[in-house]
């Protein structure tokens, strides 16, 4: 190389080092969340698979979040302890009254004063099924009759419980079974019923009204406020054959993230979250039970970037959230 070439190769240099484009980040970055849910297995698993698709989509590809098979809620509280950087995490807000408390199985050192809410998604809600020949019509009828709740599950754990308060304790005889047989036990007249928990419209119950009719037993306001849970409505015509409002219950989710996020972060995911809702809710029916007015069942304070979401977006927010 001449020695004029040299010198234009370093001026060259120079200026581009020189040049604030030469420090600045490549404009393709992209912010990575980690979103915990549940075993691979779950619908829960999928709804994060399904958001993950939508932010990234809603974000333009600015924000991607990798998807995290879980064992359960207590394990996404008990990480959000000591996971760094955009760490979010699905679970009942009822778990999240705990870990602040460091009580039950969150006794400890550890700390949890973190946690910061950012939105919602689908409950999980009971269902109670039954053939529409059994001859059951609400749960004083189910006295005698054969049922499948399933075994260690959320929903069973509440069935169990809800034939207790309702008087129905010894009354009914539970097959020992899977909940994955309850479906061709119910269609092969084998079990005049089964409980399932999931978001609704559930796959299960959808399943099981396909080519036999069935009933979803409604809960009166007593039966409701006996269970102590929330209180959820499932609309008339959400299963086939069933064209009536089904009055039940839910245990609430919500996802959450900790002060560890930052609130520009915070606030791009739960904008791109609600703004993708509607397109989500074409393809997955459960997203359309999520409604602003479910912030009411959050425990804990919203993170300062979902809120400014929301106060931005016109949604309001609970007091005890601010």
């Amino acid at each position: 190389m001449t020695k004029f070439g040299k010198l234009l190769c370093s001026g060259l240099l120079a200026a581009a080092i020189a040049s604030p484009a030469f420090f600045a980040p490549e404009a393709t970055a992209e912010t990575r969340v980690t979103y915990k849910s549940a075993k691979s297995t779950s619908s829960y698993y999928q709804m994060a698979v399904q958001v993950a698709e939508a932010v990234k989509k809603a974000t333009g590809g600015a924000m991607v979040l990798t998807v995290e098979e879980s064992q359960g809620s207590v394990q996404n509280v008990k990480e959000a302890a000591r996971r760094p950087g955009n760490y979010v995490f699905t679970t009942p807000p009822a778990l999240v009254k705990l870990a602040m408390g460091n009580k039950k199985m969150f006794e400890g050192d550890a700390d949890y004063s973190g946690i910061r809410a950012l939105f919602p998604i689908p409950s999980l809600t009971m269902h109670f099924v039954v053939r529409a020949d059994s001859g059951v019509a609400t749960f004083a009828d189910l006295d005698g009759k054969s049922f499948i709740i399933g075994k260690g599950s959320f929903g069973a754990r509440e069935a169990a419980k809800n034939f207790e308060l309702f008087g129905l304790d010894g009354k009914i005889k539970l097959v020992d079974a899977e909940l994955n047989a309850a479906v061709p036990a119910l269609k092969n007249r084998q079990v005049d019923g089964f409980a399932t928990a999931g978001s609704f419209p559930a796959p299960n119950v959808i399943e099981a009204a396909a080519g036999t009719e069935v009933r979803v037993l409604s809960m009166t306001d007593e039966q409701v406020k006996a269970t102590k849970r929330t209180k959820l409505v499932i609309p008339a015509g959400t299963y086939p054959g069933v064209d009536y409002d089904v009055t039940t219950t839910s245990l609430p989710v919500v996802a959450y993230s900790t002060t560890n996020m930052s609130d520009d972060d915070a606030y791009a995911l739960t904008k791109a979250y609600w703004e993708a809702k509607a397109d989500m809710g074409k393809s997955a029916k459960w997203w359309n039970g999520v409604k602003p007015e479910m912030l009411a069942n959050v425990i804990g304070k919203l993170h300062p970037g979902a809120a400014r979401y929301y106060a931005e977006a016109g949604i309001a927010v609970p007091d005890a959230l601010k």
